[in-house]
């Protein structure tokens, strides 16, 4: 079974694109991975290019092989852009291998753990602030909408959200340190008005949920490790499921997890065990966040594995396309150490029809697929309707 033929698609996902990698064999056998950044999707189709004569006419069944081939081949640059390419690449061998074989790609790794996995609807009205105009959703100009979106989730069946720092108003904003206009600053500083959105914004999530739906809140890395101490000191008294925050030193990771009592969240945009194990050594998080598109199934799942020899939960970043939900999906039916699944549950109307089979979700959980590969396609007819850059020649990108 030999590979014959790698390409990268790209699909508008109304505010980022989506990229995926295509991988067919000479015998016909096509597999599909997602390794979408908003960032930097051309980087990546440009690096997938680059990989493509260490790849056609090998054998598409010698993943791991093809792995190790593709990392010798960029270690000079490791991470980021080509790391997202090995990722996209690695995922549609899974896809043909498992296919190949008649089966989900988690009955290579040992078999599912569990048939359903808890969700938690992600962006919760950060997207709406962004995109309510193409999503047509309700407008958030004060509290009682941010509640009213509260009591939605609730109504929709999720057990838990996770949302950033939405400031209601006409119009709304999401505070972003470089994006929000009149809040351009790089100091990582916590204003009083700031600490003051976030505990009104959080508060009123709660007093909207109630005491048990779990709330998160994601900071990204927008300030410096003192103001992160000072917004977990503020929110204690709200019970969060965790503070979410990112940031490349262990140290102040470990810091700010020891300042507080809140569970704290992390390490999203790490790549390969080597940029976990510093933050896994010192416990520096109570969750380990583990992104499949960046790191590629196998090498997420050794991360998990690591976290969990440190007795750490794992989560998949996961706010992308229906394939990438398949991934994460794969991913937490093969592990026994993952706490929750992130979600975009606010999306582009052509989502679900971008897939051959849209993923199934009921009360808050995600039903793990049991069709051979991922369990689904893309549709590339529908991929071809909504192209990127769009036909116009724009091409929207937000910063998260």
């Amino acid at each position: 079974m030999k590979i014959g033929r790698v390409d990268t698609l790209h699909c508008d996902g109304g505010w980022r694109p989506w990229t995926f990698v295509r991988v067919e064999t000479t015998d016909g056998l096509v597999g599909w991975g997602e390794c979408s950044d908003n960032r930097n999707p051309l980087g990546i189709a440009g690096c997938v290019r680059d990989f493509e004569h260490l790849l056609i006419g090998e054998d598409a069944r010698a993943i791991e092989l093809r792995y190790w081939d593709l990392l010798r081949h960029s270690r000079q640059n490791l991470g980021g852009v080509s790391h997202k390419a090995i990722a996209g690449i690695e995922l549609a061998l899974w896809d043909i291998k498992a296919k190949a074989l008649g089966v989900p790609v988690y009955e290579l790794f040992g078999g599912p753990l569990r048939d359903r996995m808890r969700l938690y609807w992600s962006h919760c009205g950060t997207t709406r602030v962004r995109r309510g105009d193409l999503l047509g959703t309700p407008p958030l100009r004060g509290l009682d909408d941010i509640a009213n979106l509260g009591r939605e989730v609730v109504k929709r069946g999720f057990t838990a959200l996770k949302t950033n720092i939405v400031i209601p108003g006409n119009p709304a904003t999401v505070y972003f340190p470089g994006f929000a206009a009149g809040m351009n600053t790089t100091d990582g500083v916590v204003s009083a008005e700031i600490l003051r959105a976030i505990e009104q914004l959080i508060g009123t999530f709660r007093d909207a949920v109630g005491p048990d739906l779990g709330i998160c809140l994601d900071l990204n890395y927008n300030f410096k490790t003192d103001g992160v101490m000072r917004i977990a000191k503020t929110l204690e008294p709200y019970r969060l499921q965790w503070l979410e925050y990112d940031t490349w030193d262990p140290q102040a990771l470990l810091q700010i997890k020891q300042s507080t009592t809140l569970p704290i969240a992390s390490l999203e945009s790490l790549v390969t065990t080597r940029q976990y194990r510093p933050f896994l050594e010192l416990h520096a998080t109570d969750v380990a966040i583990v992104d499949v598109p960046w790191n590629g199934f196998n090498q997420s799942l050794k991360i998990a594995s690591m976290a969990d020899a440190y007795e750490i939960n794992v989560a998949p970043h996961n706010y992308y396309s229906h394939l990438a939900d398949l991934h994460a999906a794969h991913f937490c039916a093969a592990l026994p150490n993952v706490r929750i699944m992130e979600i975009d549950i606010d999306d582009v109307p052509w989502k679900r029809d971008l897939v051959t089979k849209p993923p199934v979700i009921e009360n808050g959980h995600l039903i793990i697929p049991t069709a051979p590969g991922w369990g689904a396609d893309i549709d590339e007819a529908v991929l071809r309707e909504h192209p990127w850059p769009r036909r116009d020649g724009s091409s929207s990108r937000a910063p998260i």
